[in-house]
């Protein structure tokens, strides 16, 4: 499982004085460019191939509250795969002190940045995806050619 700790820093409140429903999704996205960093795909190789993630959905559930400068722990697993990989659903849970307080599923695909159309992954990308850690719900997508 891929684990990541930040923190719920000033920008990350709202004024009810904990972490702003955008900020999870901040921080998801966060983690996943990380992942793709570590993997061997920082930002430069995504430019360099003309690709980038694209987030379709984002789904947030939340369980407990994030206060200014709690340690956030951020995990990320795949909750689903296209077996082409040009679709995916990607969960990243949130933990205060070892306690889940948020999950945020993302379904994703490959942007091709010059025909702004999904695209399936290079091999090597492919290949990174499918060694993420599974959840246990994960489901089998449609590859995006029968998305019409």
């Amino acid at each position: 499982m891929y684990e990541k700790t930040l923190v719920a820093g000033w920008g990350d409140m709202d004024f009810n004085a904990h972490m702003r429903n955008t900020a999870y999704l901040d921080k998801s996205a966060d983690v996943r460019m990380m992942f793709f960093a570590d993997h061997g795909f920082p930002m430069a190789e995504f430019m360099r191939l003309k690709i980038g993630p694209v987030v379709m959905k984002d789904e947030v559930t939340y369980f407990r509250e994030f206060h200014l400068l709690d340690e956030v722990g951020v995990t990320m697993a795949l909750a689903g795969l296209s077996d082409d990989g040009s679709r995916m659903i990607i969960r990243n849970e949130f933990f205060r002190k070892g306690t889940l307080a948020a999950r945020v599923n993302s379904t994703v695909g490959w942007l091709d940045l010059t025909s702004r159309k999904l695209v399936r992954p290079p091999d090597a990308l492919l290949r990174v995806m499918q060694g993420l850690s599974r959840c246990d719900d994960f489901a089998d997508l449609p590859d995006s050619r029968s998305q019409g």
